[in-house]
């Protein structure tokens, strides 16, 4: 069974079940972004977690080492998702990346936000015109550091 399928089954089953991301996230105390990343195969996830998680999906806790295995991130980077949220998240950053970009040099310096030393969260935030996304990125700052090799 590959990764993909392993999460195609975590998928069916949570929905099978009626399970919550959050339920998922409380029953290893993560962050449910963490969570929900790692079930869906971004992140590994350490085996006593694991086997947690697929004992509450009702699956075999074989399914454990898969779950741990480091994951390739990020696949198709190079394509733009045609899902109406992910192609939103896409055009926020082109509208306002360069401008993050911009405040984040001149208030911290030459470097990047690190997207590995990181975390995210989301919330809802009620409002008079609708509610709103809020969505927290949280990334230490890398200054680069120009240093010749030996």
């Amino acid at each position: 069974m590959t990764r993909d399928d392993v999460t195609r089954t975590i998928t069916a089953r949570r929905i099978e079940l009626g399970l919550t991301w959050q339920s998922l996230a409380d029953a290893i105390d993560r962050p449910v972004v963490w969570t929900t990343a790692a079930l869906l195969g971004q992140h590994p996830i350490p085996r006593p977690e694991a086997e947690v998680l697929l004992e509450k999906l009702g699956l075999s806790s074989d399914l454990a080492p898969i779950l741990g295995a480091v994951p390739v991130r990020g696949t198709d980077r190079d394509v733009v998702s045609q899902d109406p949220t992910i192609y939103r998240l896409y055009e926020a950053l082109a509208v306002y990346g360069p401008a993050l970009k911009e405040l984040i040099h001149e208030q911290f310096g030459d470097g990047i936000m690190s997207a590995i030393n990181f975390s995210v969260d989301i919330a809802k935030k009620p409002h008079p015109s609708g509610d709103r996304v809020v969505i927290t990125l949280d990334g230490k700052f890398l200054a680069y550091d120009w240093v010749s090799a030996d």
